[in-house]
């Protein structure tokens, strides 16, 4: 019995030693913490995202609160005129009865001409621009030609004749805009329906010539301003409109191009403008504390008609402006940075094992899981100072607080001072060649890849002397 008991005695022990000293079973334990440690950095990007809405969601409310975007489309002349329809009442006959119907035109030529001024409003940790603009509007229309309409001039209404200036927000307008047709005074009211949506059915669009083209199923603006012109006949027609307006806005200026020739030019003194949409500036001009632009657009580059009757058509698809955003990436940044945390956690393994197994030292598993620890936490010290500091600071705050805490508590196990202060240099390559990532965008892949190649490569040297199978099966082998 006794000698049973110790046979089994000696079978564990022997289990347990090959445990210990097993490089294989080691590989699947750090390969296995690893793993685990995936769940919390899965977090870590969940926790950014969140952060990211929160700030979007400012904002926003701040945005709103001042004044949306603003897109300006227009302006666009509207003038009604009569029209028989035949309706066919089978047995009863044919009725026919007069309907009004509206043809709209946009103008020749368009030029604005705007000054932003940029202003920064601050809620809690976060900034959101808004700004304030003056513009000036010249717009020249030429007499429309109902013949090519088929309309014939007794049917025309030019006593109901009007203008529509299509605005994404109506409380933008800080002062009451002043609107003249050659030396006339207008007067302009708003309105959350500003007519151009009748009807729905017709397929009458028509282009500069009167052939028909195909409709678009949309609308132009549903809020705006409208103008009356009580013109009294063809021989009452003006076509040069003038508009000054200021306005209030967040974040970007829109415009449409409603002229046949559109002209746009914008300043203001702002250094950091991104120029959005379907066009980009004819010329620019950026300094360190303002900015210039002009765009030019024909009516060839647009996918809307010069004029068109009763149908909604979209003046949408060809709208270009100004887009005043705070350049605040630090959780892009931080993104981007915490898809290299597995590949932190993993090169810092790799470097104690390689330590451990060529040093003769044993680092025990819960020792691991404290290091992997840091290396998750950094992400949510890197994040919350950025959140203050910027993206920068916030980066090598984080970076030296984790290096040392991680190296102070290597000595712990490192009994060689000369292995700890290597370690730390190793971490502090690390985090050095993410950091380069992240600044070179357009280079990252290169740069990534070249760096992930050399440490392979050093890999490989380093552990070319570790014997991984043990001496003892290499005998009974032979």
């Amino acid at each position: 019995m006794e000698t049973i008991h110790s046979q089994t005695q000696n079978i564990l022990e022997r289990f347990n030693n090959w445990i210990q000293e097993s490089i294989m079973v080691k590989l699947f334990s750090i390969g296995f913490l690893i793993l685990i440690l995936l769940i919390p950095t899965a977090w870590i990007d969940d926790l950014i995202y969140e952060r990211q809405q929160r700030a979007d969601a400012v904002i926003d409310e701040v945005a709103d609160k001042w004044s949306g975007e603003q897109k300006l489309s227009g302006p666009v002349l509207v003038i009604p005129f009569k029209k028989l329809e035949v309706i066919d009442r089978g047995k009863d006959g044919k009725e026919i009865r007069e309907k009004v119907e509206k043809a709209f035109f946009l103008p020749d030529n368009l030029e604005i001409i705007g000054e932003v001024k940029p202003e920064i409003l601050h809620r809690g940790i976060f900034d959101a621009v808004v700004y304030q603009s003056s513009l000036k509007l010249n717009a020249s229309f030429k007499q429309p030609d109902f013949k090519s309409l088929s309309v014939a001039e007794a049917d025309v209404l030019w006593k109901d004749a009007y203008m529509v200036f299509g605005l994404s927000d109506l409380r933008g307008i800080s002062d009451n805009p002043t609107f003249e047709l050659g030396t006339t005074p207008l007067v302009a009211e708003p309105s959350n329906n500003i007519g151009v949506n009748t009807r729905s059915n017709t397929n009458e669009l028509t282009n500069d010539y009167g052939y028909e083209a195909t409709p678009k199923p949309a609308t132009i603006s549903s809020t705006g301003i409208i103008t009356k012109l009580a013109w009294t006949g063809p021989e009452s027609f003006e076509g040069n409109l003038n508009v000054k307006m200021n306005l209030k806005g967040s974040r970007r200026l829109d415009f449409v191009p409603a002229g046949k020739t559109t002209s746009v030019k914008l300043s203001g003194p702002w250094n950091n403008p991104s120029f959005d949409g379907e066009f980009l500036p004819a010329s620019r001009e950026i300094t360190d504390n303002s900015f210039q632009a002009s765009w030019k657009v024909l009516h060839f580059n647009r996918p809307f008609s010069q004029q068109w009757i009763e149908n909604k058509q979209e003046l949408s698809g060809a709208d270009f402006g100004v887009k005043l955003l705070i350049p605040v990436d630090q959780y892009q940044k931080s993104i981007r940075t915490s898809k290299y945390g597995v590949l932190i956690i993993l090169l810092t393994f790799m470097a104690l094992f390689l330590v451990e197994i060529t040093q003769k030292i044993r680092i025990h598993p819960f020792q691991y899981i404290l290091i992997g620890a840091a290396l998750i936490i950094y992400y949510t010290l890197l994040l919350s100072f950025s959140e203050h500091i910027g993206y920068n600071a916030a980066y090598i705050i984080a970076s030296l607080s984790t290096v040392t805490l991680i190296s102070l508590y290597s000595t712990t196990f490192f009994t060689d001072k000369k292995l700890s202060i290597l370690f730390t240099a190793l971490l502090i390559v690390f985090y050095a060649f993410i950091y380069i990532i992240i600044l070179q965008q357009d280079f990252s892949l290169l740069l990534g890849s070249i760096g992930l190649f050399l440490i392979v490569a050093t890999l490989m040297y380093f552990s070319r002397k570790v014997k991984w199978y043990s001496e003892s099966l290499k005998t009974e082998k032979a």
